[in-house]
């Protein structure tokens, strides 16, 4: 949590950064951290993992249930379904393109993405397992996973640290790059629209930048108060404050509605919007990004634009070989 403390002092909030932007590209692969090098067996093992709903309580959801790589990265729900049909309070966020990210979660609890892997599993209301002792039992008892975990890590490894090492490992695959925008980018003044190009430059000059930065459009590392000005009736009609970010981590006042800052990269495709996932549409979630944030009332045309420019940002995504599972042939878990 130090961690997440440091990084929140020592950004500037919203109101007074003012920093001009510099049009990135998405690169074609992510870093790896010193001790989880990226290899082909652990991602192969990751992505089994990722897809097997063996990892719940009841058997039947999986990492890809709520982050669901067939689609935008996550499931298209206001506030995802785990086990039993439980609800959280929040919106999925995206897999896709997380391998950039510099905090993990809504709320940026995690500092990386095989700390994220570790906590939907044993959520009572996500995956619903009692612990990763539990977890690591059932992989155990799974004749392939032994010998996948062995490829992947060596000899008896199947271990909780391996585990998310290896969906971490699977996960950083998962990027999108080449969109019209990146091709404008690196030069290609043809891959955007008149009405796309207005709506990148009045993104900048709006200051929809400040925040939204980087090649991921997600402003690495950064936590900003959401929302930042009050408006009556987005307040009654979306109750964006009834989750107080942040602060349900910390437990501080000072944190109270601070969020990471998400990726811009694919919205188009994860509606609905915001943490609570209360906006149906690109255009609200424009509109009102314009009034909270910004305090500025955005014109039709503006929202228009913006969110063909938004449109923009859909990247290419990789092509992806589904896994097959281990078998438990002649017994089941349930």
């Amino acid at each position: 949590m130090f961690k997440i403390r440091a990084l929140v002092t020592a950004l500037t909030l919203i109101g007074s950064i003012s920093v001009a932007t510099a049009w990135e590209t998405l690169p074609t692969s992510a870093p790896a951290p010193a001790d989880n090098p990226t290899t082909e067996e652990k991602i192969e093992l990751g992505k089994m993992l990722y897809h097997d709903p063996r990892l719940s309580s009841t058997g039947t959801v999986s990492c890809a249930s709520c982050h669901n790589t067939m689609l935008g990265g996550e499931d298209n729900r206001p506030n995802s379904m785990g086990v039993n049909g439980q609800t959280g309070g929040r919106s999925a966020p995206t897999v896709w393109n997380s391998a950039f990210n510099a905090v993990q979660f809504w709320d940026g609890r995690a500092a990386s993405l095989e700390a994220q892997a570790a906590g939907p599993v044993t959520n009572p209301i996500e995956m619903g397992m009692k612990s990763w002792d539990e977890v690591v039992a059932r992989l155990k008892s799974i004749d392939g996973y032994a010998k996948a975990f062995e490829l992947a890590f060596g000899k008896d490894s199947i271990s909780k640290d391996n585990a998310t090492k290896a969906i971490a490992a699977y996960e950083r695959t998962l990027i999108t790059p080449h969109s019209p925008y990146d091709k404008y980018v690196a030069g290609d003044k043809s891959a955007l629209t008149e009405q796309q190009v207005r709506g990148m430059n009045s993104a900048q000059e709006l200051g929809c930048t400040s925040c939204h930065s980087g090649p991921a459009f997600n402003g690495p590392g950064m936590f900003q108060p959401f929302p930042m000005h009050s408006n009556p009736y987005f307040a009654a009609k979306y109750h964006f404050k009834n989750d107080k970010g942040l602060a349900e981590v910390t437990k501080k006042a000072e944190d109270e509605h601070l969020w990471k800052v998400p990726t811009l990269r694919n919205i188009a495709l994860t509606a609905p919007y915001f943490h609570n996932g209360s906006v149906k549409t690109l255009d609200e979630a424009v509109l009102i990004m314009g009034k909270l944030q910004l305090d500025k009332d955005l014109t039709k045309e503006q929202v228009a634009d913006i969110v063909a420019f938004l449109n923009s940002l859909t990247g290419e995504f990789p092509k992806q070989k589904m896994p097959v599972l281990p078998a438990t042939p002649g017994t089941t878990f349930n």
